[in-house]
């Protein structure tokens, strides 16, 4: 239960911390305006890694204030997120910039003991580097792969996805070598990472700035060095293919501007995704293509985390020299995206016609809007003995809720949803591991079949709805299919045990027909209202 209220607490920080930094971001004119080297067009708040930051700080310092190596990381992360906070408000010159990254990895190394000590096979067998080369080459690694994830924070999503890909593996790797610690980190940042892109991913309403991005870029470089130095099962190797893209990114644009006379830290358009949107793609395929590109760097780096150090520098020096080549020859060659004519005047025409009517949106939704409330109610029901917190934290937000519902029905819909937020892990999960029916495995599948069902359904009412405002479909659903899909397949006999990917797939559907049924919905909020009460009635008398 620590990791699960680690995860939901840094999503509940996060996401009730961002709206409130966006207002007053305006207010102050903390915002990102637009310019000839940017893509968006109208001025965006910027200082959304303040969110993200007190996210997985409040979490962490709660259940490993103690512990020496947190302390490290927690101290060099928010010397970085207070630097980047001042380049956010005064656009810091880069020499101050590295200031602050250089104290933020000198904090976690002389504290935090880390170091790269062992390059494994690379070096003669045995043989490790001298303490002032360590320090000195992680020094350069972490300050490297703090800026490489700076640099990629250029369309709507990105940075926030890559990384969410990035601490995904490093949770699981934390997991199997059984590091507590950076696991327990790396789950705080996950959940800061949902909780942000849900306002980041295209159209984004707030960036995350210069404070977010060096903050995310310092914690994967720190963590995947200090799990890989501290269990010598692993590769040392699986930090440059863990952060691989970022990085060839970042070498990529910085010998570009060298080779034309340029300073490497000035700014352009040389970066991988500015090329794919020359290629004529829109912003969010082009954030999709790295999305995948990055996701075959993590999962190689899994299957392959018992390799040969060797084999794994080939594999990322093969995986770089194609993605060179592959965006070499295309802007040699100025090819430009052809669309499929087939799809968009076939497929795509009777999709729009299926939209302009309506009628399949609005048979599907009455199905919909009353199903999705009854099956939380069911899985309510079906959940075995709670924790007396959780009964005690349903029935604190049974009360709020019916106060807000009677006295404050402007706020409504952010309490509900924040309550739903936070009910539907823990009904998920004791309906999962501590039923209080054991149901047949006919029974069984056929409950499990309904997910799969409405699953469908939130798709299909997503792109076919004629609204233009509320949730809508994004890159970062390729995240969630990718997480929803690896994670029961995960070949780790105790994740099992726990029902894992499963409650993973069941919890994420309940949260994406949520955010359909409440943005369909339009402000009329009474079938969900109440059986939300009704089900924390049913877990409180648990």
């Amino acid at each position: 239960m620590i990791f699960l209220s680690t995860l939901l607490l840094a999503v509940m920080i996060t996401i009730g911390m961002t709206p409130l930094l966006s207002t007053l971001a305006i207010r102050h004119n903390l915002v990102d305006l637009p310019d000839p080297r940017k893509i968006h067009s109208r001025p965006i708040p910027r200082i959304g890694g303040i969110a993200m930051a007190c996210g997985a700080f409040v979490p962490l310092l709660y259940w490993y204030h103690s512990d020496r190596f947190v302390m490290a990381f927690l101290a060099g992360a928010a010397v970085l997120v207070f630097f980047g906070l001042l380049d956010d408000m005064l656009d810091l010159p880069p020499k101050t910039k590295f200031i602050g990254q250089i104290l933020a990895a000198i904090i976690v190394i002389v504290v935090g003991d880390v170091q790269i000590s062992s390059l494994g096979m690379l070096l003669p067998d045995g043989v490790h580097l001298p303490v002032p080369v360590a320090f000195i080459f992680t020094l350069v690694a972490i300050v490297g792969a703090t800026n490489a994830i700076n640099l990629s924070d250029g369309l709507d999503g990105l940075a926030g996805g890559i990384c969410l890909l990035i601490f995904s593996a490093i949770g699981y790797l934390a997991y199997l070598e059984e590091s507590p610690e950076i696991g327990l980190i790396s789950l705080a940042l996950l959940g800061v990472l949902f909780g942000f892109l849900r306002f980041n991913t295209h159209p984004a309403s707030i960036f995350m700035g210069d404070a977010g991005s060096q903050f995310l870029g310092f914690s994967a470089a720190t963590l995947s060095i200090a799990l890989t130095q501290s269990r010598p099962t692993l590769s040392p190797i699986l930090p440059l293919i863990l952060l691989g893209f970022p990085i060839l990114d970042t070498l990529t644009v910085m010998v570009t501007r060298i080779s034309h006379n340029r300073s490497p830290f000035s700014a352009d358009k040389n970066h991988f995704h500015h090329h794919l949107l020359g290629l004529g793609l829109q912003q969010s395929e082009s954030v999709l293509i790295i999305y995948v590109l990055q996701t075959l760097l993590v999962g190689a780096a899994l299957l392959l985390r018992y390799y040969s150090d060797w084999m794994l520098l080939t594999c990322y020096l093969i995986f770089s020299a194609t993605v060179l080549s592959v965006f070499g020859q295309t802007r040699r060659n100025e090819w430009q995206f052809v669309r499929c004519r087939f799809f968009y005047d076939k497929i795509a025409s009777r999709l729009r016609l299926i939209r302009q009517k309506g009628l399949l949106v609005q048979r599907m939704f009455h199905v919909f809007e009353i199903g999705i409330p009854l099956l939380l109610l069911v899985t309510c029901g079906l959940a075995g003995a709670a924790p007396e917190y959780v009964k005690a934290a349903a029935l604190v937000l049974f009360t709020v809720n019916c106060i807000v519902w009677f006295w404050g029905r402007q706020y409504l819909s952010t309490v509900l949803r924040a309550t739903l937020y936070l009910v539907i892990p823990f009904a998920v999960y004791l309906s999962e591991t501590k039923p209080v029916l054991q149901l047949d495995r006919m029974t069984h599948t056929a409950f499990t079949l309904l997910f799969v069902i409405f699953a469908i359904m939130i798709l299909l009412i997503s792109k076919l709805s004629q609204r233009k405002s509320g949730f809508k479909s994004s890159p970062m659903d390729f995240l969630i299919i990718i997480l929803a899909v690896a994670i029961p397949n995960l070949p780790e006999q105790r994740l099992q045990e726990y029902q894992v990917g499963l409650v993973a797939a069941k919890v994420i559907m309940f949260y994406f027909s949520f955010e359909v049924l409440m943005a369909e919905q339009r402000g009329r909020l009474h079938l969900i209202t109440s059986t939300t009460l009704i089900s924390l009635l049913v877990l409180a008398t648990k």
